[in-house]
C-alpha cells in the first residue's frame, strides 16, 4: 500500500496557512435505481449547499446508482477520464466554483465484471485534483441481509490526500473506517472526509462512535456524507451524516432521509486541540 498525494492537471499552489474558517458540507440522499433522478437530486442539494456558504462539499457513496441488481454498477461503469457522471462532477463544481468531492462512482476495473468503486475531487475551476479507489470492501452476513462487494468491486492500493483551503485532506469510503491503521498512513491531515452509504444493521451501533474515534485519534475534523433512509428495492442505510471536530464533538448531523449538513472547520480550534494534548507528537510506535 502507497501513499500518495493526488496533483491536478494545472497545478495550483497550494496555500500556506489554510483558511481560519472553513464551510464544508456534507449531502445525504436516498439513491435509487434511476441515474438520471438520483444525478437531479444531487445537484438540487450541492446547489443547497453551495448557497449556504460551503466551499467543499461531498456526496455520500454510489450517489449515482443503489440497486438491487448489484451487477447495474457494472453495466454502467466509465473510464478514467471520461463519461456522464464525471461530466456531471466536473460541471457541478466548476458551476458553483466549489471544491466537489464526489462520493463514488463506477469506474474501470482491471478484472472483467468488476469496477473500481472511486472517489474524484473536483475543484472550483473543474480541474480533478484526486482520484480514491476504496481499498476496503464490505462483507456483512446476518440472518437475510447479505453483502459481499468483493463480487462486483475491487480494491484499491492506494492511500490519498490532496491539498483545499482548509489544509490537506485524507479520503476514505464507508467500509474503510473500520480500519484505523488507513488513516494513520494519511499522515498529517486536517480533515477527513468519508462518503459512505452503511447498512442500517452496522450504523446503528458503530457509525458514530467510529467516526469520532477517527477524529479524535487523528486530531482533525471528518466530514461523513451518507445514504441515509429506505431505498427501491428493500435496502435501508441508517444516513446520520454528520461533522466531528478534532475533539470528537459531533457539529452538525441529519438522521434521515436527503439533506444537507453544514459546519465550519475553525483552524484555531484545530491547533488549541494539538497544542493542548499533542498525542501525535506523543506516538511511540509506527
Amino acid at each position: 500500500m502507497s501513499v500518495s498525494q493526488s496533483t491536478p492537471l494545472s497545478s495550483p499552489v497550494a496555500p500556506a496557512e489554510p483558511a481560519p474558517l472553513f464551510r464544508v458540507a456534507a449531502i445525504q440522499m436516498v439513491s435509487g435505481p434511476d441515474v438520471a433522478e438520483n444525478l437531479r437530486t444531487a445537484g438540487e442539494l450541492v446547489a443547497e449547499a453551495v448557497a449556504a456558504g460551503a466551499r467543499l462539499v461531498a456526496l455520500p457513496e454510489y450517489f449515482p446508482l443503489i440497486s438491487p441488481d448489484e451487477t447495474a454498477k457494472v453495466a454502467m461503469r466509465e473510464r478514467d477520464g471520461a463519461g456522464p457522471l464525471q461530466d456531471f462532477l466536473r460541471e457541478a463544481a466548476l458551476r458553483h466554483r466549489v471544491c466537489l468531492v464526489g462520493g463514488t462512482i463506477p469506474l474501470v476495473a482491471d478484472s472483467d465484471g468488476k469496477v473500481r468503486n472511486s472517489t474524484l475531487v473536483y475543484d472550483e475551476r473543474g480541474e480533478r485534483v484526486a482520484r480514491y479507489d476504496k481499498i476496503h470492501l464490505f462483507g456483512f452476513q446476518k440472518g437475510d441481509e447479505r453483502y459481499d462487494e468483493a463480487a462486483t468491486i475491487e480494491p484499491g492500493r492506494d492511500v490519498v490526500t490532496f491539498d483545499a483551503d482548509c489544509g490537506r485532506v485524507g479520503l476514505s469510503v464507508c467500509y474503510d473506517l473500520r480500519f484505523p491503521e488507513l488513516f494513520r498512513a494519511m499522515g498529517d491531515v486536517s480533515l477527513i472526509v468519508l462518503p459512505a452509504a452503511f447498512t442500517w444493521t452496522t450504523g446503528r451501533s458503530h457509525w458514530e462512535v467510529l467516526l469520532r474515534a477517527r477524529a479524535i485519534e487523528n486530531q482533525c475534523y471528518v466530514l461523513a456524507p451518507a445514504q441515509g433512509g429506505k431505498h427501491p428495492g428493500g435496502r435501508v442505510t441508517w444516513g446520520h451524516s454528520l461533522v466531528v471536530d478534532p475533539w470528537g464533538e459531533v457539529l452538525a448531523c441529519r438522521d434521515e432521509g436527503p439533506g444537507v449538513v453544514c459546519a465550519d472547520l475553525d483552524a484555531s480550534r484545530l491547533a488549541a486541540v494539538r497544542a493542548n494534548l499533542p498525542a501525535l507528537r506523543h506516538r511511540c510506535l509506527t
